[in-house]
């Protein structure tokens, strides 16, 4: 398991670099939002269930036909439990999101009219759903703004030293100290620009190899104007390394360790 380097972070010079990081990424993925399909929020908080360990695609494959299957809380909750884990069982750990939806559901139903709650307070006390998954639905579906602290967000933040905490919770409040609620589209927008930078840019530590060849010519410029060569502070950067890609073997095979 690789060794997680210790950090200070300046939150004043956190708050500068910030403002560069996030005029480039705008510029990088005006695209960015929520990559789950919904029309409401039950099904984005539905979806949002589903999407544990799995890919943001296969979900939206899976809600396709049972947001047409299930369409209130109350559908969802007195469906048998064998029968929602079928219907859900490509999106893996299907028993535990199932019993999830179940729980969460008959909760809404009996508490709450049937309509998911729109603050904090009232998505907290839906079995299973935690600050991530509240912000995700305050952010996307109430209009909201909410730091969605996933593992994009949690391994960028550190490495772009915008905190030195990995605790969600902990990191929430950091980056909310930092990013303007309003300005650049707040919270729900830095969000969606750091996991799009985290796909599109950013490997799982096991790896060691990331490769931007395939990236927009703006994307490699920005990791290279805005970050560095080494890209990310204390040392971090170390475990990661942009090479070229499978079009120059030749440097590739000179780059290698």
């Amino acid at each position: 398991m690789a060794k997680t380097t210790k950090i200070k972070v300046d939150a004043q010079e956190a708050k500068q670099r910030l403002t560069k990081i996030i005029g480039k990424l705008k510029k990088a993925y005006p695209e960015a939002k929520v990559s789950l399909d919904f029309s409401t929020p039950l099904e984005l908080l539905v979806a949002t269930i589903l999407s544990a360990q799995c890919t943001d695609a296969r979900v939206n494959a899976v809600t396709a036909r049972l947001f047409k299957k299930y369409r209130t809380a109350s559908n969802w909750a007195d469906v048998d439990q064998e029968k929602l884990e079928e219907d859900v069982h490509s999106c893996g750990f299907y028993r535990n999101k199932a019993k999830s939806i179940k729980k969460t559901c008959r909760i809404i139903a009996d508490e709450f009219d049937g309509t998911v709650p729109d603050t904090m307070e009232g998505l907290l006390k839906l079995a299973g759903v935690g600050r991530k998954t509240a912000n995700v639905i305050l952010g996307n579906a109430f209009g909201g703004q909410g730091i969605v602290c996933d593992t994009h967000v949690i391994r960028l933040s550190r490495r772009l030293g915008l905190s030195e905490n990995s605790d969600p919770v902990k990191l929430e409040y950091d980056l909310m100290e930092i990013v303007p609620k309003r300005k650049w589209g707040g919270w729900t927008m830095f969000s969606h620009l750091i996991v799009y930078h985290g796909r599109g840019c950013c490997i799982r530590l096991e790896s060691r190899i990331a490769t931007t060849a395939w990236l927009p010519n703006i994307v490699r410029r920005i990791i290279m104007s805005t970050f560095g060569r080494n890209c990310y502070p204390d040392g971090e950067m170390s475990r990661y390394r942009y090479v070229p890609g499978p079009g120059d073997m030749s440097v590739r095979k000179n780059n290698r360790r």
